[in-house]
């Protein structure tokens, strides 16, 4: 009785600090706005506080730290690409993610970033397991075992888990093992989150496979900056930062087979033409603003615009080209390290720790 009133009176004043949270959020995003991690380190410590509602506290700190050392190893692999991303984003029950500003262009680039994460996140988890080990902590190896398994489930070959991005690399044959095989996983983990990702895969190969809709989404955002001394001197209105609009746009191709669009915003006598890359042809949904940035300390100070492009484009005949050296190289990588956490598994249940009582 006296443990559930301790339990009760945690839950109590843990969620008492997320109502404070979320009703200063403003607040908190504006202390931290001059920083690229400020939302990260707010949405890790709302999830914390969330898991900690259910779980113990130290747990509920061990299983957000195994995933942000995941989410990282996406965040090195991309940056190794030279693909822009954003800082890992949590969401309470569900996970984190990472928005990608430029999308890969070929099946090998795709892999190799889904690769990041496990692979980091599996060397989090077996740092866990053997401090752990060294130390005699069953907290550590309950992290671990949790680590193992959160991985394990991420080579799943479904999209838009980690394994249905490397199979791309693979074979796509895989994709039907991740389509039979998660309605197991689904009955097994009796998980309604897994079974609208299984459901969201399976619609996608019907529409890719079945109706040939052979389209894929895409969103792009470039920068326009304008120099504010000329908007001063014309007595332009300048918008604020959190400022959103469509903006007008014209799209053509050149002889060359370059797809261009021409943006504009008359207010602010913005005209810029952006070039999508060569070979590409793509239906453009909306340009719309997602950002503004009134940089004072540049020479001249500029007006910097952050425009998100959203656009469809029909998928490369050869974007699932792969050399057969790569695609070898892929499928041993991603058999090997299903193998090496699935032992791992074994070894932490033989140390007699349970994923979680």
């Amino acid at each position: 009785m006296e443990q559930n009133k301790k339990g009760n009176k945690r839950r109590y004043w843990i969620g008492a600090v997320l109502v404070y949270i979320a009703t200063k959020a403003k607040s908190i995003l504006a202390l931290l706005k001059f920083t690229k991690i400020g939302a990260t380190f707010i949405s890790m410590f709302i999830t914390m506080g969330a898991y900690a509602l259910v779980f113990p506290v130290q747990f509920a700190v061990g299983l957000v730290v195994m995933i942000l050392i995941h989410e990282l190893g996406h965040v090195i692999a991309a940056k190794q690409k030279g693909l822009p991303v954003s800082a890992p984003i949590f969401i309470p029950f569900l996970g984190a993610l990472i928005t990608m500003k430029r999308n890969p262009r070929d099946a090998v680039t795709e892999a190799y970033i889904a690769f990041g994460g496990p692979i980091l996140g599996t060397a989090g988890a077996l740092a866990s397991f053997l401090l752990g080990l060294i130390l005699q902590n069953d907290l550590l190896l309950v992290v671990a075992n949790i680590g193992f398994f959160l991985n394990l489930i991420n080579l799943m070959p479904i999209h838009p888990l980690d394994g249905g991005r490397i199979s791309a690399a693979v074979t796509r044959w895989l994709w039907l093992v991740g389509l039979i095989g998660g309605l197991f996983v689904i009955i097994y983990l009796q998980s309604i989150l897994f079974f609208v990702i299984w459901a969201m895969f399976a619609w996608e190969l019907y529409q890719k496979y079945v109706k040939g809709k052979n389209r894929r989404g895409r969103a792009d955002v470039i920068k326009l900056r304008v120099p504010l001394e000329e908007l001063w001197a014309s007595g332009a209105i300048i918008p604020g930062e959190e400022h959103k609009r469509e903006l007008p746009f014209d799209t053509y191709s050149t002889l060359e087979g370059e797809q261009r669009i021409r943006v504009r915003w008359d207010a602010l006598g913005i005209n810029e033409t952006i070039s999508l890359p060569k070979g590409t042809q793509a239906i453009i949904h909306k340009v719309h603003v997602v950002k503004i940035e009134k940089n004072l300390n540049d020479t001249p100070p500029l007006l910097t615009v952050s425009c998100q492009i959203d656009y469809e484009v029909h998928e490369p005949d050869n974007y699932y080209e792969v050399p057969a050296g790569k695609r070898i190289g892929y499928g041993v990588a991603y058999a090997g390290l299903a193998i090496f956490l699935i032992f791992m598994l074994y070894a932490v249940h033989i140390q007699g720790i349970a994923a979680i009582a």
